[in-house]
């Protein structure tokens, strides 16, 4: 039978290898933005990574919209984003009566650009939003009250975005946004009215994933033909709520679990991007968004029941590039292993006995106290002093990162590691510095089989210098001078100085589905807790398992507990009125931290899972007259 001629529809045009960026999209954007928030309004600056601090700092968000393509290659489209500023850059504030500062940006744009093959120039502009706050501030800096005004106004920008392969496009994008003026008026705080106009701009990198069956028509570059092994990209989110009923509590402080109980939550969203730099060379970067509060503001309990709440909380997300790193990994010979796709790990074959170097940001806890069991608050136990060794003062910032360079030398049953870490400018603070002190660790990891099933043994020791005072030094100083308030004592004396400790920790499997684990750890107790939380010793341990039983397999049940204790230094600092990292009632009648933590984690698909999760707290930051505390939590998390 004869047959019809192919007439010229987007199809054909598809499978001839033309362009087709029509369909709907989803995906996220970081960068860089800078401008103004108008003359005499104090702005607050934020935290740029090695650029100039602005008043926006590093940015990141979410974006999404739709694009129609005509046959000429013209394409039409519109696109709405949120973007998020860092956390204030403390070290560049200056002193003032009053401070403004942005929350979150916001655009509704049209975009209209013409395909050359796998790239797209565009021009992009519309309608903007954004929030501003102006804080009152006391003569000690603290902030006495905050008004929050919403602005609206335009934008202008311009782009290119590249198919990458399948669904994945990314692109480069400037935009200028100018914001409408407003007026606060601050007479009531003795103040001169402010008027606040934002003009901000910002430059950014994106993501985009392309949904439905025309995702894959987007033409390749010509050198990734097929889906490039050497890059990937992951995601998370967790939202846990948490809250406890009235506790007893006959004195506190504002660094006391509050007595009348109290529900908070925490956010969080992660992209994980990795890219094959050369062999054994690999890139990972890891940006994220943070919103929420620990109970509290994160203070009043030692072994506190939220690995996702920060020191440093925030009413709107804030953005932080988390990790950036670069790994080499030198291969010795011999037998090799498979490498799984996974967040900070591309898919390959590696050597079995290998040397590994890592320098950049990233956790101390990504290659240090390990546990296969009780090591991730997104997914098993949430509560401090059991995913942790307690007792490791491990260097940080207030979410929990640092800055250093960590080597590994593994071999088929055992591995060795060192590091050495950037350490906090002071107690609790977000400057990362090694002038005059640092970090450092050493973990030595045996690898065994019992009765058939795996099983790993760590022992580490770590010593950091950190600009911190001594307890019996501020207890001595504040007798001396009743006068003197014993914290006040304590920021007086500090200097950099040393402390150290050890931990060890157990994993074994006793089946494929039930496993155990073990912690301990010590540290000298001498010197103020300089980043972790206020443990000085802490064992902990319990079991994990896989719900095959009762026929949900990827379900988990986990129980575990931990008690924490204090040195004789330590407890008699915080008797005096004394306040810590965490806590500090005041006064104190003391008696060991008990913690014990029971979860279910119910995997609702492929890619997320819902957990219930109960704590029960006897002793809350050590103090015999205070509770205990029985605290619930819900989180979902989902990941890609």
């Amino acid at each position: 039978m004869p047959t019809k001629a192919p007439g010229a529809s987007r199809d054909n045009k598809v499978e001839s290898g033309g362009p087709d960026w029509s369909g709907v999209y989803f995906g996220g954007h970081t960068g860089f933005g800078a401008g103004s928030l108008g003359p005499g309004t104090n702005p607050v600056l934020n935290q740029s990574v090695g650029l100039p601090p602005t008043v926006t700092g590093m940015i990141g968000g979410f974006q999404g919209g739709y694009n129609f393509q005509a046959s000429d290659r013209w394409v039409l489209g519109a696109e709405a984003d949120v973007t998020f500023v860092s956390p204030p850059d403390e070290t560049r504030r200056i002193p003032a009566p009053f401070n403004t500062s942005l929350d979150v940006v916001g655009t509704v744009r049209g975009r209209i650009g013409y395909a050359f093959g796998p790239f797209l120039p565009y021009a992009t502009g519309g309608l903007a939003w954004t929030r501003t706050n102006v804080d009152i501030n006391g003569d000690d800096g603290s902030v006495l009250s905050k008004l929050g005004r919403w602005h609206a106004g335009w934008t202008a920008g311009a782009g290119v975005e590249m198919a990458l392969g399948g669904p994945w496009t990314a692109r480069v994008q400037y935009d200028y946004l100018d914001l409408a003026s407003s007026t606060y008026r601050l007479d009531g705080a003795g103040l001169r009215d402010v008027s606040v106009r934002p003009r901000t701009q910002r430059f950014t990198l994106g993501l985009n994933y392309r949904l439905g069956d025309v995702a894959s028509t987007l033409p390749r570059p010509p050198a990734t033909v097929e889906m490039s092994p050497d890059w990937n990209i992951h995601g998370q989110t967790t939202f846990i709520a948490q809250g406890y009923p009235a506790i007893r509590s006959p004195y506190a402080s504002s660094a006391s679990l509050p007595g009348g109980g109290q529900v908070r939550e925490t956010w969080t969203a992660d992209a994980f991007l990795g890219v094959r730099l050369w062999d054994g060379g690999a890139f990972y970067f890891n940006p994220e968004l943070a919103q929420g509060f620990g109970l509290n503001g994160t203070l009043g309990l030692a072994g506190f029941p939220n690995g996702e709440a920060q020191k440093g909380g925030a009413e709107f997300p804030k953005f932080r590039p988390q990790r950036y790193y670069l790994q080499q990994t030198f291969g010795l010979g011999g037998e090799q292993e498979d490498v799984a796709d996974g967040p900070l790990q591309l898919a390959g074959r590696r050597d079995i006995d290998r040397v590994t170097v890592t320098v950049g940001r990233f956790a101390v806890g990504d290659f240090f106290d390990a546990n296969a069991y009780a090591k991730d608050p997104r997914a098993d136990f949430m509560n401090w002093a059991i995913w942790s060794s307690g007792a490791y003062d491990f260097p940080a910032d207030l979410p929990g990162m640092t800055r250093g360079a960590v080597i590994e030398l593994n071999r088929k049953d055992w591995a060795v590691r060192a590091g050495a870490f950037q350490v906090p400018r002071e107690p609790n603070s977000d400057v990362l510095v090694f002038n005059g002190g640092g970090g450092g660790a050493v973990e030595f990891e045996e690898r065994h089989s019992l009765f058939g099933q795996p099983g790993k043994v760590r022992i580490g020791a770590f010593i950091n210098r950190g600009y911190t005072g001594a307890y019996r030094d501020a207890i001595n100083l504040a007798q001396a001078s009743p006068q003197t308030d014993i914290n006040d004592a304590m920021t007086a004396l500090r200097r950099n100085q040393n402390k150290y400790g050890f931990y060890g920790n157990i994993e074994q499997a006793l089946t494929a589905d039930l496993g155990l684990f073990a912690r301990a750890s010590w540290n000298d107790g001498r010197t103020e807790i300089l980043s972790f939380t206020d443990i000085d010793r802490s064992i902990s341990g319990g079991f994990s398992l896989k719900g095959s039983a009762w026929g949900r397999p990827a379900d988990t049940i986990g129980v575990g507990a931990a008690v924490n204790g204090l040195s004789s230094a330590h407890r008699n600092f915080l008797a005096a009125g004394g306040t810590g990292l965490l806590i500090g009632d005041g006064r104190l009648r003391y008696g060991h931290e008990s913690i014990v933590e029971a979860y279910y984690a119910l995997r609702v698909n492929g890619w997320s899972t819902v957990t219930f999760d109960y704590q029960f707290v006897a002793n809350p930051a050590y103090n015999a007259d205070r509770g205990p505390a029985s605290i619930l939590s819900l989180r979902a998390h989902a990941e890609f």
